[in-house]
This record gives C-alpha cells, structure tokens and sequence, in this order.
C-alpha cells in the first residue's frame, strides 16, 4: 500500500525541497555530478530490464539487485545537494527511508515468486542495495538496449532531473 504512494509523496518532497533550497553555482554543480551518476546507473539498468519477463542479471544487475532504486537514491541526494540545505537532506532521507526498503521488499518477493530458483542463487552472489565491485557472471551477454531503454520510458528520470535543476537555477538567479 505505502508503495502506491511512492510516487506522489516525490512530489510533494520536491516541491518542499524548493521552497527550502537556498541553492549556490558550487552545490548545483556537485549536484549536476552526482545526478549524472545516478542518471547513468538508472539508463543503463533500464536497457537491461525486461520486466517481469525474465530476471534482470546483466549491466548493472550483475552488480547490485536495485540498479533503479540505487539510481533513484543518488538523483534525489544530488537534488538535495543542489538544494544546499541540509532540510533538504533530511527531507529526501526520511522520504527515501520512507519508501524504499518497502519497495525493496515487494520487489525482492515478487521476483522470488516470478523466478525461485533463479532468484534464489542470484540474491546469494549479489547485494541488495549498495554494489559489490565484483560482478556477478551467469554466462549471459546481453547488451544494453536502446528499445528497452525507450520501452521502459527511462527518459523521464532525464526530463526530470533537468526540470529540478532548471528550477534550482531559477531560485538562485531569481531569490
């Protein structure tokens, strides 16, 4: 249930995080950096997703199980560094604490329900959250796809990112 709301929960943060950002050129440059990253974990994990379909085991999967939820932490830190506030960083934790080991836990079971056995060996040999520097190899090869990439509307986390930086330039030039 609190999982539904993960997504309209965003919103109001962001919108907090705004109001309360007292955003400099420095923050919203080492923001843009670690927002990068972020968008480069979650790009290149959607290109290997095929969800529900079969278990995700390559790119970033081979690293960590949470590719996406790990992207998704780095961008909102990286907005909450923008931001310049440490408000804002308490909001974006309590928010990501909030509704991310939830989600985590939903997903982790329905990937046990979807794929047992396979699941089941993949959770022994890679973390759940933070990635291990070693992969994990199960001899498949598959490339990032760009259809994937495109199917799984990926671009959206761009869009957005651009969107809260767009906003944070504003209040700096504007407040």
């Amino acid at each position: 249930m609190l999982y539904r709301w993960r997504v309209r929960s965003a919103l109001f943060v962001f919108l907090a995080i705004i109001v309360l950002a007292r955003p400099s050129w420095s923050s919203i440059v080492v923001g843009l950096a670690v927002s990068a990253i972020g968008l480069f974990i979650r790009a290149w994990a959607s290109g290997h997703i095929k969800k529900e379909k079969e278990l995700a085991v390559t790119g970033p999967y081979q690293y960590t199980r949470n590719p996406l939820y790990l992207g998704n932490f780095l961008l909102g830190l990286s907005i909450a560094i923008g931001a310049n506030s440490w408000w804002c960083v308490a909001l974006f934790a309590a928010y990501f604490l909030a509704f991310y080991p939830p989600a985590i836990k939903e997903e982790r079971e329905r990937m046990k329900r979807l794929f047992p056995r396979q699941y089941e060996e993949y959770k022994k040999r890679v973390p759940l959250f933070f990635p291990s520097l070693t992969p994990f190899s199960t001899g498949h090869s598959l490339k990032f796809s760009r259809a994937l990439y495109l199917k799984n509307r990926e671009y959206r986390a761009l869009i957005g990112s651009i969107v809260a930086y767009s906003l944070l330039v504003a209040k700096l030039l504007l407040f």
